[in-house]
């Protein structure tokens, strides 16, 4: 279990309201997740930590269930430290829970699934209670026509068209783009205008799960027909697809290991095998 002499891996469970920060890494100059729990895990142990995301998130995108790995003393009392974080960095910031785990864990690498939600509020009037946590779409929307074009992604397609154009890398040259989609669905409770989007896949490039609903919107508003999200895919094109949807209704709200599995839901298997990419998500 040890990574070094009197050192040991830690894997962290926690929630953010991103509202209160410019995105989780780790960014000079700025407030962050990172930022935040680095500090404060400094201030405690009095020593540096280096913290691994399971996935990055922007300014105003939340996390239910986001990983964090690290190495530490290994005499640290974990359920101490989560409770010390937990006042130093509440409300804004929640570790949900603490454990050790073999050396070779990474938050990031070892993730095999991300699962992510993401919530509209489909009504003709605002709710202001529910500002930061919503995107507000007056229009009325097609709950089929939605479900019908978000079928064409899913499985592994290059999803250029539905991400920001990164940088290249060392060697010049682009990366990929594929991704695969495991499952997504729209959840409208009748009655209610409240729309929750859920999507789950090996790993998401910068915007992707923005661009996504922002393009399944357009086709429920009649924008954009189900029928040519095909098109839009083999274009690789990001100005084919449609408009980005806002964070600030995004949530990280799990994560799949071989191992530990995800932090309240079923295991991998469940899920079947999949392979492993690089997560660059929101």
């Amino acid at each position: 279990m040890s990574t070094g002499s009197g050192v040991r891996r830690a894997r962290f469970v926690v929630s953010y309201r991103g509202s209160s920060f410019r995105g989780s890494a780790f960014s000079v100059g700025v407030r962050t997740v990172v930022g935040d729990l680095s500090e404060a895990m400094a201030a405690v142990l009095r020593t540096p930590a280096t913290l691994t995301l399971a996935g990055r998130t922007d300014a105003a995108v939340h996390a239910h269930g986001q990983v964090i790995s690290t190495d530490l003393p290994a005499e640290t009392d974990l359920d101490d430290l989560a409770y010390r974080l937990n006042r130093m960095c509440g409300p804004d910031i929640a570790v949900r829970s603490a454990a050790w785990v073999s050396d070779d864990f990474d938050a990031r690498f070892s993730a095999r699934w991300r699962r992510y939600r993401y919530h509209l509020w489909n009504d003709p009037i605002v709710e202001p209670l529910l500002t930061d946590l919503t995107w507000h779409v007056p229009q009325q929307l097609d709950d089929v026509a939605m479900r019908d074009a978000g079928r064409h992604l899913i499985g592994e397609h290059d999803f250029t068209s539905f991400c920001r154009v990164p940088d290249p890398l060392p060697d010049g040259r682009q990366p990929s783009m594929v991704r695969r989609i495991l499952d997504m669905d729209w959840r409208h409770r009748e009655g209610s205008p409240l729309i929750r989007f859920e999507i789950t896949g090996t790993a998401f490039c910068h915007q992707m799960v923005r661009s996504i609903v922002g393009t399944l919107v357009d086709v429920g508003s009649g924008r954009i027909a189900a029928e040519s999200i095909p098109s839009i895919l083999e274009a690789r094109d990001r100005s084919v697809a449609g408009r980005i949807a806002p964070g600030h209704a995004l949530v990280l709200w799990e994560v799949g290991y071989d191992d530990v599995g995800d932090p309240d839901g079923p295991p991998l298997s469940s899920q079947g095998s999949v392979d492993r990419f690089r997560d660059d998500s929101e």
